[in-house]
């Protein structure tokens, strides 16, 4: 299967499974067997949801993309030893971030809702093809695509969290800055996003936040 076939979203349900990494492996890139640059889409893919699961709380080096052809099987034993010793170093997956399974569970399920909008995003915004793995990163840790990520993703991850909450039942901003570890300006900010959106509205007799 091209690498290029791996979606987002089957990252993060291997993480919501409880899996501690996920490997991809994909053909050296400049050199796609099927002539659709799939192994640079997965890269590129990659760069954004190790992004995210920084968001999310999660050690980015849990994931991890290797250009490895069917001619190197040495190096792709290696490599898998590799990460394989990296996982065990790591420890279970949320635990050792100091997520419990619950928080974990939220996270990656607010993480999952955005997949459809993150896949317009990357297209839209954040598709780029560099020649090499390097100028990948650079691409992804400069400054201007942090500040679109910031604007584009980070904020809404916040917002859809936000509305997971409301959804069990009304809050108050006091309480989702507590659950979420946000300021509450921060929070009411975010409200005031979701209250134009006409997801969510303060109720008045509650005195509480309440999703539409």
């Amino acid at each position: 299967m091209c690498s290029g076939r791996v979606d987002l979203a089957f990252v993060l349900r291997a993480f919501s499974n409880g899996m501690d990494g996920v490997f991809i492996g994909g053909c050296h890139l400049n050199e796609c067997h099927y002539i659709t640059d799939g192994n640079h889409h997965a890269y590129g893919m990659v760069q954004i949801c190790k992004k995210l699961m920084k968001q999310i709380g999660l050690n980015p080096e849990r994931l991890r993309i290797e250009q490895v052809s069917a001619g190197e099987g040495i190096r792709f034993a290696e490599v898998m030893n590799d990460f394989s010793r990296k996982l065990k170093d790591l420890g279970p997956l949320g635990k050792a971030e100091g997520l419990d399974e619950n928080q974990l569970k939220f996270k990656l399920a607010a993480a999952r809702k955005l997949v459809p909008y993150i896949r317009l995003v990357e297209r839209e915004r954040l598709r780029v093809r560099c020649d090499t793995a390097e100028k990948y990163d650079e691409f992804f840790s400069s400054e201007e695509v942090n500040s679109l990520f910031q604007e584009l993703i980070a904020d809404k991850m916040v917002v859809s969290e936000i509305i997971s909450l409301l959804r069990e039942r009304p809050r108050s901003t006091k309480e989702i800055s507590e659950i979420l570890g946000l300021d509450s300006s921060e929070v009411a900010r975010h409200l005031n996003t979701s209250a134009r959106q006409k997801l969510a509205r303060f109720d008045q007799s509650q005195k509480l936040y309440v999703a539409v």
